[in-house]
């Protein structure tokens, strides 16, 4: 018979079904093992290869572990709330109840194509009533305990989504959803306090199995500094200008300050005759984006507010500007500028002309102009002659003896802007009353349901469709019972997919989001696989849930994903692969050419599974050429009574020994070509015929791969149960070994000849061998050996003289 992929891959997914292969039981009494997708937001595009990608890396490696004898937890659901959908659903004039639902059902007809051992019984969608209830159950728990709260402040505005952002959804200025430049708005926002986890966010990193360059990217938008609040008290005023310096040391180098243009002091210290000056740039200051502002080669703008501060140790009065190089979203929103050893200070004071005092030098003395190094202290009274890392001791301790400063750190990381502007999403289950102010939602009222609407495009002023529907504002206060309004907010898309890998271990619990006893088997997650663009956003956001979560008691671990995998994209033409640049290639094409294991098979051999790959139509016909010389193999040999031959021995272990070295470092792409090497060898093995052990090692190790070629080659090897419940096949050390070896023999450092010796010869007898080559009487003719040098299983070299 002819290896038939549609009729072969259809049958096995129909069995899979019927006999429900890819249930979670944790009752197995195997130890578990939980292998996670980052759950795709159901586009109206489909899945194109690059997509697959990941998601047979993450079904290989949880066959794999399968057959190690792991209960597997392979789930899937969907993202479906959030800007992404909501914006399809304009685009295209529908609902976007109608548009999710229908992008859900052809991703799932995708993703069922794959033969991936998804357990579909606890799939899971972000927009069910069922499921969104305990999203909006753990914003009131963080309401009840300070984490949820409400502030008026300037937001990352897009004008074109017409919702707020948090910063992490700002990239180079702009939208990261549609790309429009970002400005600023003043807005009452929902808050989550995720600053009260920086520590323990950061701290805990090194405690995880994941990437290093991820690690990297959090730590540093955590950004751990420390340093000291510092005071300045404003000249003939009550009002004071805190600053956080992690140069504490520097102080007396301080020559003028800076407000960043959103400073609520700046209008209450300008000076009258300052203040239009003032206005006209702060106008112009909140148009600008943040990373505008921070360019590091622009020109430094600003403008004096007339006000002074009163140095804290010298009787100096120091002069405070407005300018945008300095942001609201770090530190105090203000600074003290030592333009001496800070660049942008030292640009700015330059351009406006103002005093530049040097107060640290390198230890083998003065320099000119800026200078940013180590050093000691100079012009700097008592600090003076101290090296850097003292003197920020010592100035401290003298500020705090005035009161003036407090030691303290600081983070780059603000929290997290938890309100969009817009319908497509959780509402946000506060209740505000004119007596009791917002009040939470009784947990047993939730949810509070996304009201069915016509007309759900958002409104451009600041509220969300929400707010025009009556019947869904108008309330009663759960406290007094007076009249009241729901808050019309949404969450944003990051608030199911924070917490839903926890869903996945009681996904259909009514009463709680899951049960003790369930997560306490399945989680933490063992290994999660994603694109690394996540490594900020998602991954954050989600162990920030964990801690919160933990800290309830309702879990016993504090960092949800034990291992991280971060799969590279897939390219066409150099480009990452998007409909709207015309390179996208359709699974379902390649299906119908190839068939699923092929288009699995070559997604693991493209290249290594981190790096990015490029598509490659020729590299995929090979690969479903080698799997129907795999089945045309197996199935000449598949009767065959002939008994295991030595060669073959060898053959199978070095394979097996080969493949899952090459498993367990995630090189995917060196596996298939360890199947590739192997059955070449096969091939010329085969004219003897191939014996029983040999077929089935091959059949069983390709089975994570080609999972439907392997269980038609397993029960065509006369095998009734399925491949997936066999066990990864074994290895014995003696059959890596080589019996002879071949190396090379030198003269003065120079290979002369080559030889095959016994792989346990003595140094003598490898020595004597290479003497006795015909092809060395040339070189040691006539010729003193001064020195006989033998490296085992290397070579021999013989140094002569003469």
């Amino acid at each position: 018979m002819d290896y038939q992929t549609q009729q072969i891959e259809a049958k096995w997914k129909s069995r899979w079904q019927e006999t429900g292969a890819h249930r979670a039981n944790k009752d197995s009494g195997k130890p578990k093992y939980y292998c996670l997708d980052m759950f795709p937001y159901p586009s109206g595009n489909g899945l194109h290869v690059g997509h697959w990608r990941g998601y047979t890396i993450s079904d290989v490696w949880s066959r794999y572990k399968r057959m190690h004898g792991f209960e597997i937890l392979h789930p899937m659901g969907w993202d479906a709330f959030g800007l992404p959908a909501e914006n399809y659903a304009i685009q295209h004039g529908v609902h976007p109840r109608i548009s999710t639902a229908e992008n859900v059902a052809n991703f799932k007809r995708q993703l069922e194509e794959i033969g991936a051992m998804y357990d579909w019984d606890r799939e899971i969608n972000t927009t069910d009533p069922e499921f969104y209830r305990w999203t909006q159950y753990f914003f009131v728990k963080m309401f009840e305990r300070g984490l949820a709260y409400r502030k008026k402040m300037p937001i990352n505005w897009c004008p074109s989504c017409k919702t707020g952002l948090a910063n992490e959804e700002v990239v180079d200025g702009k939208c990261d959803r549609c790309g429009s430049d970002v400005t600023k708005k003043e807005m009452y926002q929902w808050m989550l306090k995720i600053t009260a986890y920086a520590d323990r966010l950061l701290d805990d990193l090194d405690k995880l199995d994941w990437p290093e360059h991820v690690k990297r990217m959090q730590r540093a938008w955590i950004g751990r500094s420390e340093g000291a609040h510092i005071r300045f008290k404003v000249a003939g005023r009550d009002e004071e200008i805190e600053v956080f310096s992690t140069r504490p040391d520097t102080i007396y180098g301080a020559t003028y300050m800076v407000l960043a243009p959103e400073h609520p002091l700046v209008q209450a210290i300008t000076t009258d005759a300052e203040r239009a000056t003032v206005e006209t740039y702060v106008e112009e200051a909140l148009r600008k984006s943040n990373i505008e502002r921070q360019v590091v080669d622009k020109t430094k703008t600003g403008v004096f507010t007339g006000a002074y501060v009163e140095h804290p140790l010298v009787n100096r009065k120091l002069p405070v500007y407005v300018a945008d190089y300095v942001l609201m979203d770090y530190g105090t929103g203000a600074i003290m500028a030592v333009p001496a050893h800070d660049e942008r200070d030292y640009e700015f004071a330059t351009q406006f002309g103002l005093e530049i005092i040097p107060v640290v030098q390198p230890v083998d003395g003065p320099v000119e102009g800026l200078y940013t190094g180590d050093g000691v202290l100079i012009n700097s009274e008592s600090l003076n002659g101290l090296k850097v890392a003292e003197a920020k001791r010592a100035a401290i301790e003298l500020l705090e003896k005035r009161g003036q400063a407090e030691a303290t750190v600081n983070y780059r990381l603000r929290d997290w802007v938890f309100a969009r502007q817009r319908y497509w999403g959780e509402p946000i289950p506060i209740i505000h009353c004119e007596h009791c102010g917002p009040v939470a939602v009784p947990v047993e009222q939730l949810p509070v349901r996304l009201p069915e609407v016509e007309r759900y495009e958002p409104t451009g002023t600041g509220e969300s469709p929400l707010a025009a529907i009556p019947e869904f504002v108008n309330t009663t206060c759960p406290k007094c019972h007076a009249p009241a309004k729901r808050e019309t907010d949404t969450m944003p898309q990051w608030a199911g997919s924070s917490w839903y890998f926890l869903r996945y271990a009681d996904p259909n619990n009514a009463e709680a989001p899951f049960s003790k006893e369930a997560v306490d088997y399945w989680l933490p997650v063992d290994m999660y696989i994603g694109g690394v663009e996540h490594a900020v956003l998602h991954l954050l956001y989600s162990r920030f849930y964990t801690k919160f979560i933990y800290d309830l008691g309702l879990i016993t671990f504090d960092e949800p994903f034990s291992r991280l995998f971060t799969q590279g994209m897939m390219t066409l033409n150099g480009a990452k692969m998007s409909k709207s640049k015309g390179n996208v290639v359709n699974p379902d094409d390649i299906i119908r050419d190839y068939g699923v294991d092929a288009l699995r098979m070559y997604e693991m051999f493209v290249g290594p599974p981190e790096d990015e790959a490029e598509w490659n139509t020729n590299g995929l016909e090979g690969v479903a050429r080698f799997l129907q010389r795999v089945f045309r193999l197996v199935q000449a040999n598949a009767t065959s009574t002939v008994p295991e031959r030595e060669s073959l021995t060898k053959l199978r272990h070095r394979f097996v020994a080969a493949l899952t070295e090459r498993m367990e470092g995630f090189r995917f792409n060196t596996a298939v070509s360890a199947f590739m090497e192997y059955v070449n060898a096969l091939s010329t093995e085969a004219k003897q015929g191939l014996d029983r052990a040999t077929l089935e090692t091959l059949t069983m190790t390709l089975a994570p791969f080609a999972p439907h070629l392997g269980e038609e080659l397993w029960e065509m090897l006369g095998h009734k149960r399925s491949v997936f419940e066999e066990t990864w096949p074994t290895f014995e050390e003696k059959w890596l070994k080589d019996d002879e070896l071949e190396i090379a023999v030198q003269v003065n450092g120079r290979v002369r000849a080559k030889m095959v010796i016994a792989a346990e010869a003595s140094q003598d007898e490898a020595i004597a061998a290479a003497k006795a080559l015909p092809d060395m009487q040339e070189w040691l003719q006539g010729k003193e050996v001064v020195k006989q040098i033998y490296v085992k299983g290397r070579l021999v070299n013989l140094v002569v003289k003469g």
